[in-house]
């Protein structure tokens, strides 16, 4: 027989139960809030991107116009980001200090010039003789690579996301012959970055000339030579003119990364979806850059031959001489500073493993 419960004790249980179940929900509804993808509002933000790079610089320049472009449409107008050329909001070479401080939320450049700030940073973006693009995107993006460049930035509350490559670039303009590894000797070139003092480890002087004066200083021998970019870029600046021989390869630079930074703090602030679509066109502006780098440069590579450029490229002997010295320069650099050696380490160890594929699956057709 079933026992008799009375209408009290019963409405008191009923109250225990929605009371019961109150909780729960209010417990499943904490749960969701903390793992739930965040919550798509309405609230628009206005950015300012500062650059390296001249307004509308092609390729560079441009690609980050398009990033902004991407940016806004994928948001659908949520987060507008204005992008400053260099000089328009601050001077080039100081985006990075613009970002770290929060007075610009975003910057784009090269990690190679901020060395000063952090030696390791010009890991981030090339190494004489060092990884190409492809090798260099594998390590940022799956061989550790990320992990360190946060590592390196973070006490400046900068995070950078690899916003394209320039691929590797021409070994420069010369108006003389570079036979011998004694060629080099006195000779004044523009180059900046670790390239700049191999050189001077074998008799040049390497000189600091900003990209507008390149041209001028190379016409009124203020400098013997000079390296750019390549063939697009460097038909561009009229280098063709006034220079007879076109080097290659650029074994100072066979893969630049080009960087986007952005403040932490304030990248963190963002809602979830903010910060994924940020992320989303880095990897296109990393996609197009490098495929419109090496477009061009197809292209004018055959205008030059056709107005008369000599190309030549630099004799084994002469590399191997720049990369004995490349490692004289790098053990130097790593004996001095910790953070650098560590990056340095995992860079080299896992360009070893790189080459020897790319030995194995890509140069073996040659």
């Amino acid at each position: 027989m079933k026992k008799q419960i009375s209408r009290e004790d019963f409405l008191k249980k009923g109250a225990a139960a929605l009371a019961g179940v109150g909780l729960l929900a209010t417990s499943c509804e904490e749960s969701e809030e903390r793992t739930a993808p965040n919550i798509i509002t309405n609230k628009s933000y206005q950015w300012r991107m500062v650059t390296t790079w001249p307004p509308n610089f092609p390729v560079v320049g441009i690609g980050c116009t398009r990033f902004a472009d991407w940016v806004r449409e994928m948001s659908g107008g949520r987060m507008d980001i204005q992008v400053y050329g260099g000089g328009e909001l601050v001077p080039a070479m100081e985006a990075f200090d613009a970002v770290s401080s929060g007075a610009a939320e975003m910057g784009n450049g090269a990690a190679y010039y901020w060395a000063g700030k952090a030696p390791a940073a010009q890991f981030f973006a090339t190494v004489p003789f060092g990884m190409d693009a492809r090798q260099a995107q594998a390590w940022i993006a799956s061989g550790g690579g990320q992990a360190l460049w946060d590592e390196v930035y973070e006490p400046f509350h900068v995070k950078s996301f690899v916003a394209g490559n320039t691929g590797t670039q021409m070994g420069g303009w010369f108006n003389r012959e570079i036979n011998r590894i004694e060629d080099f000797k006195g000779l004044k070139m523009r180059m900046p970055g670790i390239g700049a003092k191999v050189l001077s480890k074998v008799g040049a002087t390497a000189v600091s000339v900003a990209g507008g004066e390149i041209y001028t200083s190379l016409e009124t021998d203020v400098i013997d030579a000079t390296e750019w970019i390549g063939p697009y870029h460097d038909y561009l600046m009229g280098f063709h003119k006034i220079a007879k021989y076109y080097y290659y390869p650029g074994w100072h630079e066979p893969g630049t990364i080009l960087e986007t930074m952005v403040n932490r703090p304030k990248f963190e602030a963002l809602p979830l979806d903010l910060q994924r679509i940020i992320e989303a066109a880095c990897n296109n502006q990393a996609i197009w850059t490098l495929a419109e780098f090496d477009a061009k440069n197809n292209d004018y590579l055959n205008k030059l031959k056709a107005e008369g450029v000599q190309l030549r490229a630099f004799s084994p002997e002469i590399l191997d001489i720049l990369k004995q010295n490349t490692q004289m320069v790098l053990e130097e650099m790593v004996a001095s500073d910790p953070q650098a050696k560590k990056v340095y380490t995992a860079y080299k160890a896992f360009q070893t493993q790189a080459s020897e594929w790319s030995n194995v699956a890509e140069r073996s057709l040659i």
